[in-house]
C-alpha cells in the first residue's frame, strides 16, 4: 500500500511538470484571481481604486472593476456595501461618459454608422433625453442610407425627428463639436428626415429638404440637394395635383376651374424647373456628378420646355440660378392671377404632360430620386447622389 501512496504522488507530480504551459498559467491566473478577492487583496484594489481616481480614472475604472468582479460577502459589513455602491455608481458613470465620447469618434472619425447606433443604442437606453447623443446621431443619420438596414433608417428619422422637437423646445448643446453650431445642426437634421422620407412621403420630405437649405451649409451648395428638391416636388404635389386634373378636367371644355387647376400645377413646375437648374448649376464640372448632371439637365429641358415652348434662354437661367433665392414652396391659388396662365401647346384645355412614352399616364416626371450615397459627415456636402433617370413631359393630350 505504501508503494502505490509513493507512485501516486509521483505520477501526480509528473503529470502536473507535464502540464502544458498554457494550462500552468491558468492555474496561477486562477490563483491570482483568488487572492485579489482575499480581504487584503481588495484592500489593495480599493486602494488603487482612490489613489487613481482624480489623475487616471481609466485606472481607477479597471480596479474597480476588479474589485466588483469579487463574489459578494453572504453577509457584507456596512463598510463593504458602501464601497460596493460607491464603486459601482462610478462604473455606471464612468461608462456612460465613455460611450458619449466614443459615439462621437466612431461618428466623426472612424465614420462607423453601424456601430455608432448601437453604441448610441446603449446611451440612449439610460439617459433617453440626452440631446447631445440624439443631435449627432440625427444630423448624421442620412449616412445609414447605402447601409440598406431599414432599422437604422427608422431610428435615424426618429433621433432626427426628436432633436429638432426638443432643439425648437429651447433644449441645447454646451458643446456643437464637428457640428459647430445649431444652425448646421438644424440643417443636417431636416436633411436626414427629407432624404430619408422622399420614397414614402415625398410631400412631407420636400418641407425638410427646403428648410436644410436654408443655412450657410455645405448642403445650401450641394447639387444633390436640389435634385431632391425636384423629385420630391415631382412625386408628391405634383403628381398628386396630375391626378386630380386628369380625373377631372381632361378631355373636357375648359372652364374657369379648370384653368385654376391647371395654374397651380404650373406653378409646382415652375419650382421643379428653378431646382433642376440650382442642380445643374451646382454640378457644374464636377466628374463625380457628370451622369447624375446629364439627367438633371435633360429634365429640366424637357419641364423648361413645356412651360415656355421652346428651349429659349434655358442656359441663361442656369448662369444666373444661385444669384435668387430658393423659392418656397407655392401657395395654393383659390383665384386666377391677372395674367392667365401658361397653357402648354397643343391643348385646349389645360391637360397635364404625359409620361415619356407619351402615353398619357398623367403623372408627369414621377421616378423617385434614391438617397444621396455618400460616407463624409454632415461638415462636408454629400457626395453625390444615383438618383434615378426622370421620366420626361411628352407632349400633352386635349
Amino acid at each position: 500500500m505504501k508503494k502505490i501512496k509513493t507512485l501516486l504522488t509521483i505520477a501526480a507530480t509528473v503529470a502536473m511538470l507535464a502540464l502544458p504551459v498554457a494550462a500552468k498559467n491558468a492555474i496561477v491566473t486562477a490563483d491570482a484571481a483568488q487572492d485579489a478577492c482575499s480581504d487584503d487583496g481588495k484592500r489593495g484594489l480599493y486602494a488603487t481604486f482612490r489613489e487613481n481616481l482624480q489623475k487616471d480614472q481609466a485606472k481607477a475604472y479597471d480596479a474597480a472593476k476588479k474589485y466588483l468582479a469579487c463574489p459578494a460577502a453572504a453577509t457584507p459589513t456596512e463598510g463593504e456595501q458602501k464601497i460596493v455602491d460607491y464603486l459601482k455608481n462610478f462604473v455606471t458613470k464612468y461608462e456612460a461618459v465613455t460611450r458619449k465620447n466614443r459615439l462621437n469618434e466612431i461618428l466623426y472619425n472612424e465614420k462607423n454608422y453601424a456601430e455608432a447606433f448601437k453604441v448610441g443604442r446603449e446611451v440612449l437606453a439610460g439617459e433617453p433625453e440626452n440631446i447631445e447623443a440624439l443631435v449627432h446621431l440625427g444630423a448624421n443619420g442620412y449616412l445609414v442610407a447605402p447601409l440598406n438596414n431599414p432599422q437604422l433608417v427608422t431610428e435615424a428619422i426618429q433621433y432626427a425627428t426628436k432633436s429638432l422637437q426638443m432643439l425648437d423646445g429651447g433644449k441645447t448643446l454646451t458643446d456643437w463639436g464637428p457640428l459647430k453650431s445649431k444652425d448646421v445642426a438644424v440643417a443636417y437634421l431636416n436633411y436626414t428626415i427629407g432624404s430619408l422620407t422622399i420614397e414614402k412621403d415625398p410631400s412631407g420630405a420636400l418641407k425638410h429638404l427646403i428648410k436644410s437649405a436654408q443655412f450657410a451649409t455645405p448642403l445650401k451648395d450641394s447639387a444633390i440637394t436640389y435634385a431632391l428638391i425636384a423629385g420630391a416636388y415631382e412625386t408628391g404635389p405634383y403628381a398628386k395635383q396630375s391626378d386630380e386634373y386628369k380625373k377631372m378636367y381632361l378631355d373636357k371644355d375648359e372652364t374657369p376651374e379648370s384653368k385654376l387647376a391647371l395654374a397651380n400645377i404650373n406653378q409646382i413646375v415652375d419650382r421643379m424647373i428653378d431646382a433642376y437648374a440650382r442642380a445643374v448649376a451646382l454640378a457644374g464640372s464636377n466628374a463625380d456628378l457628370a451622369k447624375q448632371k446629364t439627367t438633371w439637365n435633360e429634365s429640366l429641358l424637357q419641364w423648361y420646355k413645356f412651360r415656355n415652348k421652346s428651349e429659349a434662354g434655358m442656359n441663361e437661367l442656369v448662369a444666373s440660378i444661385l444669384s435668387k433665392p430658393l423659392p418656397p414652396e407655392p401657395t395654393p391659388l383659390t383665384s386666377l392671377p391677372a395674367a392667365p396662365a401658361s397653357t402648354p401647346v397643343g391643348t385646349s384645355g389645360g391637360a397635364t404632360p404625359t409620361n415619356a412614352t407619351g402615353t398619357g399616364t398623367g403623372n408627369g416626371a414621377a421616378a423617385t430620386p434614391n438617397k444621396p450615397a455618400t460616407t463624409t459627415a454632415p461638415a462636408t456636402a454629400p457626395a453625390s447622389a444615383n438618383t434615378k433617370p426622370t421620366p420626361k413631359p411628352g407632349k400633352p393630350r386635349r
